[in-house]
């Protein structure tokens, strides 16, 4: 049985290395575009059908002169069949044949650097944050698998060149990008797409949005929201994480009406059993849209991700727990602010300290602090709430001085 099993997966090897090659010389291949302009959405390497992509996506979706697909891998295939989301599962054949015929690409992470990118296409990238650590060309150890310091530089760089249109949500990030993507191309200065929802929401929705998510309307919300280590990996593109705090502990802490979500990066492999906690902790690392959980939560916890940024629109409490700062400071990424100064929250430097701050910071008539609206000023500036709007508009008047 182990030997069938063996030849099984050689076999499975085989085919699946046969595909790649196929894959790679369609993409070597010159096509004509589709006759009706053809738009791929892809976030997150096709993990997840959700961020600006998804924004951008629903103001196009109904209009007839396009046709909107979705790039996503297998694991996506029923949220978008139950949801109506043309779909195309990534490094397929059909896939292949779309990326090349397609007009525009709306993508919110880098492609792999052998995808070819036709002359007539548009390539938009939406990013998938404002930038907190450092970036590209400005890491200047890379610690990540599968490769060296120097070749992260010139994968990167080569990604980025192909860009045509980069999205910004702030100068603070345009400033940024330029240099630690050596990127020259244009702006699109207009806000993430994916923070509209934050602005346009109602009170009205927010309770619906806890309904939908099965948390009593008077529960009290707390996340925690990490980013990944570039040193602790099982794979490439996988990332171990462990919970750095007591959630027992916190819990104590917290009133009764109050319950803990997870929302663990999305490179981020592995679940963490809940069971025990009876409904108080629940796990929201594979939900589609960040933006609701942000909605929901009356704090968040998080250490060097950039989800602060975002959750600074509502300008509700923020606690940082920065449980290895100095490794991370020093050795992995770095900052671009002062983490100890310019944050838009109070920073606990143990679990004591985290408990305590997440507790004070649940109590009532909990203002926003001057810190909170100086950082709003200078990081969420382009708050329209039409980023999405901003953008699908760039799309089809590319599209219409092209055609």
């Amino acid at each position: 049985m182990n030997m069938m099993n063996s030849s099984i997966e050689l076999l499975k090897g085989f085919v699946r290395r046969g595909r790649t090659i196929i894959i790679r010389n369609i993409m070597k291949l010159r096509f004509k575009p589709y006759r009706n302009p053809t738009i791929v959405f892809e976030s997150f390497q096709g993990r997840q059908v959700s961020d600006s992509p998804f924004a951008i996506y629903e103001k196009l979706k109904n209009n007839s002169s396009v046709n909107c697909i979705w790039s996503i891998r297998l694991s996506q295939k029923e949220f978008c069949e139950k949801n109506n989301i043309p779909y195309m599962i990534r490094r397929s054949l059909k896939w292949a044949m779309s990326m090349q015929r397609a007009r525009v690409w709306v993508i919110n992470t880098r492609l792999p650097i052998w995808i070819k990118k036709p002359p007539y296409v548009q390539y938009i990238e939406t990013w998938h944050g404002t930038p907190l650590k450092k970036l590209g060309l400005d890491i200047k150890k890379v610690t990540m698998p599968n490769t060296t310091t120097d070749m992260y530089h010139q994968n990167f760089v080569n990604e980025t060149h192909r860009w045509d249109a980069l999205v910004s949500a702030n100068d603070y990030s345009t400033n940024i990008f330029r240099k630690a993507f050596d990127y020259h191309n244009k702006f699109l200065e207009v806000g993430y797409p994916r923070n509209d929802k934050l602005i346009n929401s109602s009170s009205d929705e927010i309770r619906n949005l806890k309904q939908k998510l099965g948390i009593p309307s008077d529960k009290k919300v707390v996340m925690y929201a990490p980013t990944y280590r570039d040193n602790s990996f099982a794979a490439k593109g996988e990332y171990l994480f462990k919970m750095p705090f007591a959630i027992d502990k916190l819990l104590e802490k917290l009133d009764e009406n109050a319950i803990l979500i997870l929302r663990m990066h999305y490179l981020i492999i592995g679940q963490l059993d809940l069971s025990k906690y009876d409904g108080k902790v629940l796990d929201f690392s594979r939900y589609q849209d960040i933006s609701d959980l942000y909605l929901i939560s009356d704090v968040l916890i998080t250490d060097y991700s950039s989800v602060f940024f975002d959750y600074a629109y509502l300008k509700r409490p923020i606690v940082f727990f920065p449980y290895d700062y100095h490794e991370y400071k020093d050795d992995l990424r770095g900052f671009y602010l002062n983490y100890e100064t310019d944050l838009p929250g109070e920073i606990a430097w143990n679990q004591n300290q985290l408990f305590n701050l997440v507790d004070e910071s649940l109590g009532e008539n909990n203002k926003p602090s001057a810190r909170m609206e100086s950082f709003y000023k200078k990081f969420c500036a382009y708050n329209s709430g039409r980023s999405s709007e901003s953008v699908a508009n760039y799309i089809m008047q590319w599209l219409k001085t092209t055609a």
